[in-house]
C-alpha cells in the first residue's frame, strides 16, 4: 500500500534535519559551543591566531583543528563573505532542546518564557537570547517556519547564549500558547497600541508563570497570536517616538518581568 504523500513529506523531512549542519564563527561562539557537551561537533577551521586564543576549549573539546593559513580560510569553510569569523568556523549540528511542556515546567530559571511570532532576523533572535539568559528566562519560542533557524550569525550576535538559552521552534505557536496556558502561563502580548502597560499588567500577574509575546517589526502580532494572549501591553515611553526594536522590546520586558511584584 502507498504512503500518503503527507506520510512521505514528513519522512523525508526528518531525514533532512537528521544531517542538517550549522557553521558557527567567532571566536565566542565557536568557544562556547566547543565548551558545550550536548553539542555534535564535526569539524574545526581556525588560523593559529585563533587556535591559540582557543587552545583551552579545543583541548575540552577532544576535536582535532584544521589549522589554515589566513588568505586560505575562506576557500576552507562556506561562509558569507560579510561574516565576520575572527578565523574560527565550527561545523556542527543543531541543539535539541527536548520538548516545550517539560522545559515550561520544569525548566532553569523562573517560569518566564520570550515567544516569537515571525520574527525572522537572526541578529535580532541572537539578541533575544542573550537577553534570556541574561534575565533568567527558561526558553525563547519561535515556530518553525517564518522564523530565524539556528545559523552562524545568530550564534555570533548571541554571544555564546545559544549553547545555554533554549531557543525551541515548534509547529504552531498559537497552538503552543493555548499549551501553556493549560500549564497556568499567562501571556502578555507586546502592542504599542495596547490601552494597558507593561508594568500595570505584571502587577497583576504576580508569581504567576509569564510569558513575553513578540511580533515582528512593522506588521507586528498576527491576529490568532494576539487573540490567544491573555492581554495585550505597551511599553510606556515618553518622548515622540514609541517604537523600539524588537530585541530591545524583549530585553526591556524582560527586565520589568524579573522585577515584577511578587
Amino acid at each position: 500500500m502507498k504512503k500518503p504523500d503527507w506520510v512521505i513529506e514528513k519522512e523525508r523531512a526528518k531525514r533532512a534535519a537528521a544531517t542538517e549542519t550549522v557553521w558557527l564563527f567567532g571566536l565566542h561562539a565557536v568557544r562556547d559551543a566547543l565548551l558545550n557537551p550536548a553539542r555534535a561537533k564535526l569539524r574545526l577551521v581556525v588560523t593559529k591566531n585563533a587556535a591559540d586564543k582557543l587552545a583551552e576549549a579545543i583541548g575540552a573539546s577532544g576535536l582535532a583543528p584544521e589549522v589554515v593559513e589566513p588568505r586560505r580560510f575562506d576557500a576552507q569553510v562556506p561562509l558569507e563573505p560579510e561574516n565576520v569569523h575572527q578565523g574560527a568556523a565550527l561545523e556542527v549540528r543543531p541543539l535539541n532542546w527536548g520538548k516545550l511542556a517539560d522545559i515550561a515546567v520544569s525548566g532553569k530559571g523562573a517560569p518566564l518564557l520570550v515567544l516569537l511570532d515571525r520574527v525572522t532576523d537572526p541578529h535580532n533572535v541572537g539578541a533575544i537570547l542573550r537577553s534570556s539568559e541574561v534575565f533568567g528566562a527558561r526558553a525563547v519560542v519561535a515556530p518553525l517556519r517564518h522564523s530565524a533557524p539556528e545559523t552562524g550569525a545568530l550564534a555570533k550576535t548571541a554571544s555564546g547564549a545559544l549553547e545555554r538559552q533554549p531557543y525551541l521552534r515548534i509547529g504552531n505557536l498559537a497552538d503552543a500558547m493555548e499549551e501553556l496556558k493549560d500549564m497556568g502561563y499567562v501571556l502578555l502580548g507586546l502592542d504599542g497600541q495596547a490601552e494597558v502597560t507593561l508594568g500595570e499588567a505584571l502587577a497583576e500577574v504576580g508569581d504567576r508563570p509569564l510569558g513575553l509575546v513578540l511580533g515582528a517589526e512593522g506588521p507586528g502580532l498576527r491576529e490568532r497570536t494576539r487573540t490567544t494572549c491573555d492581554r495585550l501591553v505597551r511599553i510606556p515611553y515618553g518622548g515622540g517616538f514609541g517604537s523600539l526594536n524588537v530585541s530591545n522590546a524583549a530585553a526591556v520586558s524582560l527586565y520589568a518581568a524579573s522585577i515584577r511584584p511578587r
